[in-house]
């Protein structure tokens, strides 16, 4: 082993960060995937990212180490830790110059290492206000097939912007729906289909869970949020900035707890509301066993609904190169296919028809 510190097995730490090398470059992010381009290199050479991530090489590929790597670094740039990358990231004031901005980034690593390393402990945190416009026209379903409520629970809630929904802006080409002086303003992001836009709701509760909840009225909150937000996606940095806005006025609890107890714990039914149970990109983090605890909670409430106490379980997650969002909804359970999505909730795809 080189002085430095190798990888042992450095290929599934190299796999993983070029293959999100490349989905950042699918997604739009040409500073992060030629970071992480170069980044697999600095491993493959034994230098100071095949340092920092040692030890990392058996983590679960759903645990997203490229990210969680990425993450870690932007919250030290975000804290002003490492002002000479900031120059190259525009979550910062800088200019994004990927082919520039390597340099920077390989020094910060060698300088702040332990604080890196520090990080990578720390879950994604991609609390994207988008995603919320995907997850519309299953809300809007909900209230229309039942006429009731809604009673929100979210699992995988981070700062629990999406539990606001409900006070965000959406405009489509078909219509519009939500308060137009909302600071939260969603456009351009329907492809295909027309959500039941026409349809009123209301919310009479908003919780949810996370491992890690962060409070998104707090300093220390809003930077870990904006961490894991790509640096050069200005327009997502301002929407997140608009969701706390929000937060600051809408209130929701976000308990520190694991999904499947909490779950376990808190999902119950409550006549005169319809509870929806929700989650965006949240099951990739879950392990089987987990994912099968879930379903099975789930769907013995869902036995138990009626007409006056409906459960909806509605979920947007990854399936191959997007995401599709399902809804079910008891009594009568089943499973439909509402809507296809990019996974940051752009490019909605409307399926479940007028």
């Amino acid at each position: 082993m080189a002085a430095g510190g190798a990888v042992a097995d450095s290929a599934a730490v190299i796999r993983a960060l070029r293959e999100q090398a490349a989905w950042c470059a699918r997604l739009g992010s040409p500073l992060y995937a030629t970071l992480l381009e170069h980044a697999a290199r600095d491993v493959e050479a034994d230098g100071a990212v095949a340092s920092v991530l040692a030890g990392r090489e058996h983590d679960p590929a759903g645990s997203m180490l490229a990210l969680r790597f990425l993450g870690a670094v932007h919250r030290l740039v975000l804290a002003g830790r490492a002002p000479e990358l900031a120059a190259f990231y525009p979550s910062a004031g800088g200019d994004a110059d990927p082919a520039r901005a390597w340099p920077a980034f390989r020094a910060a690593i060698e300088a702040l290492a332990d604080e890196v390393r520090a990080g990578l402990d720390d879950p994604v945190q991609t609390n994207e206000p988008r995603r919320a416009a995907a997850l519309l026209g299953g809300f809007l379903l909900v209230a229309r097939e039942t006429g009731l409520p809604l009673r929100l629970l979210e699992i995988g809630a981070s700062g629990g912007l999406n539990l606001r929904w409900d006070r965000y802006r959406y405009e489509t080409p078909a219509g519009a729906w939500g308060d137009p002086s909302s600071p939260v303003q969603l456009r351009g992001f329907l492809s295909g289909g027309t959500p039941p836009l026409e349809v009123e709701a209301s919310v009479a509760e908003r919780s949810g869970c996370d491992r890690n909840p962060l409070d998104s009225t707090t300093r220390e909150g809003r930077i870990a949020l904006m961490a894991y937000v790509w640096p050069d996606q200005i327009d997502r940095l301002r929407l997140l900035a608009a969701a706390v806005s929000v937060a600051r006025r809408v209130p929701a609890t976000v308990e520190r707890a694991d999904a499947v107890e909490w779950l376990e714990r808190r999902l119950t039914l409550a006549d005169g509301t319809a509870t929806v149970l929700f989650h965006s990109i949240f099951v990739q983090y879950v392990d089987r066993e987990a994912r099968i605890r879930m379903r099975r909670t789930i769907e013995r409430v869902g036995a138990e609904a009626t007409p006056t106490a409906p459960l909806a379980w509605l979920r947007m997650e990854p399936a191959g190169d997007h995401a599709d969002v399902r809804l079910s909804l008891w009594p009568g359970g089943g499973d439909r296919l509402v809507a296809t999505s990019g996974f940051h909730g752009a490019d909605v795809n409307w399926r479940a028809g007028p």
